[in-house]
């Protein structure tokens, strides 16, 4: 993998891949750090290289790409010269390989998932830079493909510090910089390794307004080089206490106006096209205050509010 840094003198460009969602965060990172950006939508991977060529790119960030879809696009940059925003092939091999993940993950002194059917499983992302330093956030659990919350409510404290312990092990291991998200189960009340994705997933941002970290902007930040960055508002995941909650739902378009309020967020592309899907965040200091601001954010959006109307069933 190129490291990707800033360079004073000019300035760089990066081709996002992929459209809507997928590529939402990753060109919002990008214009956060300065960085000028294009779109480089749904492309094969020739056609994404060659259209880096034609813009005078100097990096590809693969959005929310696939293991398997992240590691053909690692290839292809490298063959051509260009710096790819995230893991390096090796890593990328591993994590398109589930028993070779494990493998490696056994070695690194993790415990594995037990074959349990229908055991529950939890997702914990994690940054680390080329120092070695690694960082666990919040852990999230998906309650259906559309909805997720943070932190799963399966977990005791002592579980989850110890679910934080085992990633930055992990990760340490694998020599992970950027950003990577690692899946255990837990059957039996006992923490299991079962895999781990690159990059950005579509579900950080439950971590994000838990911790107050953009793990867009930290994933493209540890790729330069640069040094890993803490929370300020504390190490919110896995420690004493409660990290407060979060809930995200993918929605349809919906007939309403989401007003915002604290503790809402809507991301949602400029251009829709296809998908015609929205990501809704809410989160508060506990539970009952989370599922409140998001009764309240699903009226607005569902146009079940009217103009001057703040009663709520």
């Amino acid at each position: 993998m190129q490291s990707l840094r800033f360079d004073p003198l000019r300035r760089q460009r990066l081709l996002v891949a992929g459209s809507g969602l997928g590529a939402l965060r990753a060109g919002q990172a990008c214009s956060e750090l300065g960085l000028a950006w294009h779109a480089g939508g749904c492309l094969a991977d020739d056609a994404l290289i060659a259209r880096a060529r034609e813009l005078a790119c100097d990096a590809l960030h693969p959005g929310e790409a696939t293991a398997e879809q992240q590691r053909s696009l690692a290839r292809a940059c490298a063959g051509a010269g260009l710096a790819f925003v995230g893991s390096g092939t090796t890593l990328l091999d591993a994590m398109c390989n589930g028993d070779a993940a494990r493998h490696l993950m056994r070695e690194a002194g993790l415990p594995l998932a037990e074959p349990v059917p229908s055991a529950p499983c939890v997702h914990l992302p994690v940054l680390a830079d080329n120092r070695g330093q690694a960082l666990a956030l919040v852990e999230h659990e998906r309650m259906a493909d559309d909805f997720a919350v943070a932190p799963s409510e399966r977990l005791t404290p002592e579980q989850r510090a110890y679910l934080g312990q085992l990633a930055v092990q992990g990760a340490r291991a694998l020599g992970l910089v950027g950003l990577a998200t690692l899946s255990f189960t837990l059957a039996n009340n006992r923490l299991g390794f079962v895999d781990m994705c690159p990059g950005l997933t579509g579900f950080e941002g439950l971590a994000e307004v838990l911790s107050g970290l953009d793990l867009a902007v930290e994933q493209i930040r540890l790729v330069q080089g640069e040094r890993l960055r803490r929370p300020r508002v504390g190490h919110m995941g896995h420690g004493p206490g409660r990290p407060g909650h979060a809930s995200l739902r993918l929605l349809p378009l919906g007939k309403g106006l989401l007003c915002g309020g604290p503790g809402v967020r809507l991301d949602r592309p400029a251009a829709v096209g296809n998908e015609a899907r929205v990501r809704l965040l809410v989160w508060g200091r506990d539970a009952a205050e989370a599922r409140r601001r998001e009764r309240r954010a699903l009226a607005e959006w569902h146009g079940d509010v009217a103009p001057g109307n703040g009663e709520v069933d």
